[in-house]
């Protein structure tokens, strides 16, 4: 193992961990919104409660995705040096607008919020959140605007073995980013209703008590899990047909297509050798990819082997093939969950609407398990994005081995893969205990009208 695969492991595996507080992160700021909103304008004492209740979560995965995230920065410092001397003029912007305005304005006005309870007036309090939740897909706009730019650079110029920035509006109005980003964000929504629905069901079938409280969390988390789940489905076709006509070789590998076909099938299951680039078995549905790709019947779908061979033309002899399995499986395992989940939302609303879930307890132990699946289509769809550029690390600019650091030795990137390993089990175990500890947390009979020292050393605790 040398060091460019152990660096690209522990990109992977920081990375991956990373998202798993982001997309929490997104959607359980808009639930918020919507919560305190209720409060403020009904005046109903329960929405106060599911606010502070709901809070308490998004404060402790908050802390957990800005300690991991601050990591990746060392990750670019210390094992990939190259590829951030290469797109250092180009991300240095975005990234720093993001830092500056979007996270600064975020934790500003959580803080607010966390303190602001009883002491600010209810619309000044409910702004805070508001302008929480704007920051937080604001700072998911710059990032994913660097991502799109890896994707598919655009307003730059090569200068002295750089990439370097001529147009800071091409970045920003760069096609990749405006399919992309809608995907992330219904992403996130879909994962904080999933989080929000399945604590809920999970403690009325319990029956511990509460059952107004958290049957209204139940309703809306499901609202929103099926309406996010469908606006995911609705973007990711849309990214999947802008990345047939703008990344070829990505959707060809994720279809393991490994000629071009006109009309194209869809795979449902297959086993390939992808050494030979051919099929030892296949179940298609003759059309169907074509379909999905141009909305007709009969379209022209590029395959593997096409596109290998003009990409030698254009950019000389190499492997442009990415890892076929990995990209094949990482897209069905995505879309897979993506169809479970608008099932589970959609039927566990419609008996939750008619007060008779918690009469099937099998049926609403599939929403308290569905809690993973957003967790395992985010991760699967990062991946398929990230694996599916492979060999480049910014398409037709910088391929992945020239982006490593040249000196940083195997042994040393083997340590720290070792110690980021050990760390974030460590703080998995934490982060799984307190989200646990609070969801089980029997909730007041009756809210002052001022913090308990008690209740505000939790928030503190927790922030």
């Amino acid at each position: 193992m040398d060091a460019l695969l152990l660096a690209r492991l522990q990109f992977a595996s920081t990375i991956i961990y990373h998202f798993l507080f982001v997309p929490l992160t997104l959607g359980l700021s808009i639930i918020l919104v919507i919560m305190e909103t209720l409060y403020v304008r009904t005046g109903k004492e329960v929405y106060r409660k599911m606010t502070k209740f709901w809070g308490k979560m998004f404060l402790i995965n908050f802390g957990m995705g800005v300690v991991t995230g601050i990591v990746q920065e060392f990750q670019f410092g210390m094992n990939w040096s190259e590829y951030s001397r290469f797109v250092g003029d180009v991300f240095g912007a975005p990234l720093a607008i993001e830092a500056l305005l979007a996270f600064f304005m975020e934790s500003t006005f959580l803080g607010i919020w966390v303190f602001g309870w009883d002491r600010l007036p209810k619309k000044v309090h409910l702004a805070a959140i508001w302008l929480v939740a704007i920051a937080s897909h604001l700072s998911a706009f710059w990032i994913i605007i660097a991502n799109s730019f890896m994707q598919e650079p655009t307003g730059f110029v090569l200068r002295n073995g750089r990439a370097e920035m001529t147009n800071f509006f091409a970045l920003i109005f760069n096609g990749r980013l405006w399919v992309e980003y809608p995907h992330v964000i219904a992403g996130g929504l879909v994962t904080g209703a999933f989080f929000v629905a399945g604590i809920s069901v999970y403690r009325l079938l319990r029956k511990d008590g509460e059952s107004e409280f958290f049957t209204r969390s139940a309703r809306i988390g499901l609202t929103l899990a099926l309406l996010g789940g469908i606006a995911v489905a609705t973007f990711g076709h849309i990214q999947g047909q802008y990345s047939v006509t703008h990344t070829p070789m990505k959707m060809a590998a994720a279809e393991a297509l490994w000629n071009s076909e006109d009309p194209a099938p869809l795979s449902l299951f297959k086993v390939a050798d992808q050494n030979q680039h051919r099929d030892l078995f296949s179940i298609d549905i003759p059309g169907i990819l074509s379909l999905l790709s141009y909305n007709s019947l009969e379209g022209r779908v590029q395959g593997i082997n096409q596109l290998q061979a003009q990409y030698e033309k254009q950019y000389g002899p190499g492997n442009y093939v990415p890892p076929v399995f990995i990209s094949y499986w990482s897209y069905r395992a995505m879309v897979g969950a993506g169809l479970v989940m608008i099932a589970i939302a959609g039927l566990g609303l419609f008996l939750l609407t008619k007060k008779r879930l918690l009469q099937y307890p099998k049926l609403a132990s599939l929403v308290v398990l569905a809690i993973a699946l957003p967790y395992l289509a985010n991760t699967m769809g990062w991946i398929l994005a990230e694996v599916g550029r492979q060999p480049w690390l910014v398409f037709g600019l910088l391929k992945t081995d020239a982006g490593v650091s040249p000196n940083v030795s195997a042994q040393m990137v083997l340590f720290s893969l070792i110690m980021f390993i050990a760390l974030y089990a460590i703080l998995a175990v934490v982060d799984g205990w307190l989200l646990l500890r609070t969801a089980k947390q029997e909730l007041p009979a009756e809210e002052s009208t001022q913090d308990t020292p008690e209740e505000e050393n939790v928030l503190v605790g927790a922030y």
